[in-house]
């Protein structure tokens, strides 16, 4: 099978419905209970429809930082093979159990987790280079995130609670790096995946904006351009709705965390809005790319 022709005949639209169910819907069943812990989960839809357009089954799809392994377990539901890399040992462990509840729900593919750090992933992953039609994952949002909270409502008026909100405690994961040398690494990561794709294989990086300190961070483009400065071509940008359409209006799935923040903001005269969607990115190698720029 050749990934540029599948494209071609199977392009995504530019706005992807993959917020029409809660998150927690999405894995209900499908997942183990305790992947609900990890900060901040690949939206299982987005993952799903990435793999049935990009790759055919017996395909293999590599995700560099797998976290609870969503690519992975989306992956094996269609008949693909599947490799992960997770730098959370505790992740992994969740990824690898995620994998075989998978295989108890009838999924034909195979899987595997590997336990590192994804920097090294063209050296860990060697027996792989060039085998890979599809890479699909995202970069960590900072150390931490919005996480799960429980409110009043929920605990008798008592104060709001939040939890699993971090990453990591170990230093070493790129979460706890500034934003430039989060990125850097994540390049350096894109760069071994690069060496993992066969001929005519994608790249697919799902990202969104974040705050620090009350600032908004164009990660979506930073990602871009390190990206393009490791010798990727940036081949396609689709939105990936995190809301759900119902009756022409917008169903937020926003975080109450992000709710307030977003008023805060606003109330202080800064224009912010809760985030609905994320971005879809899409590369290959530079020389793969047909003359004039097209798949």
């Amino acid at each position: 099978m050749n990934t540029s022709t599948h494209t071609e005949t199977r392009r995504l639209a530019s706005v992807l419905l993959t917020g029409q169910r809660p998150s927690r819907l999405q894995r209900k069943g499908r997942y183990m209970p305790e992947s609900m812990t990890h900060p901040a989960k690949m939206l299982p839809a987005i993952a799903a429809k990435v793999i049935a357009t990009y790759t055919e089954p017996g395909d293999l799809v590599i995700d560099p930082m797998c976290g609870i392994g969503t690519t992975l377990v989306e992956a094996v539901h269609q008949g693909r093979d599947t490799t992960g890399m997770e730098f959370e040992a505790h992740f992994a462990q969740m990824a690898a159990g995620n994998l075989r509840h998978a295989r108890t729900q009838g999924a034909t593919g195979t899987g595997q987790v590997v336990h590192g750090d994804a920097r090294n992933i063209a050296t860990a992953l060697a027996d792989l280079t060039g085998t890979a039609a599809l890479v699909l994952t995202s970069p960590p949002y900072g150390a931490t995130t919005h996480g799960q909270v429980c409110t009043g409502r929920d605990n008798g008026g008592g104060k709001i609670d939040k939890s699993h909100n971090r990453y990591s405690t170990d230093r070493r994961n790129l979460a706890h790096r500034p934003t430039a040398e989060l990125v850097a690494g994540f390049g350096q990561i894109l760069t071994g995946c690069a060496a993992l794709l066969r001929p005519g294989g994608v790249i697919a990086v799902t990202v969104r904006p974040f705050r620090v300190a009350g600032e908004l961070v164009d990660l979506p483009g930073q990602v871009i351009t390190v990206a393009e400065d490791n010798g990727l071509v940036l081949a396609d940008r689709f939105a990936a709705l995190l809301c759900g359409l119902r009756d022409g209006q917008i169903v937020t799935r926003a975080s109450f965390f992000q709710m307030i923040e977003s008023r805060r903001l606003r109330e202080h005269g800064i224009p912010a809005m809760a985030t609905a969607h994320e971005d879809l990115l899409l590369f290959q190698v530079r020389t793969e790319l047909r003359p004039g720029g097209g798949w």
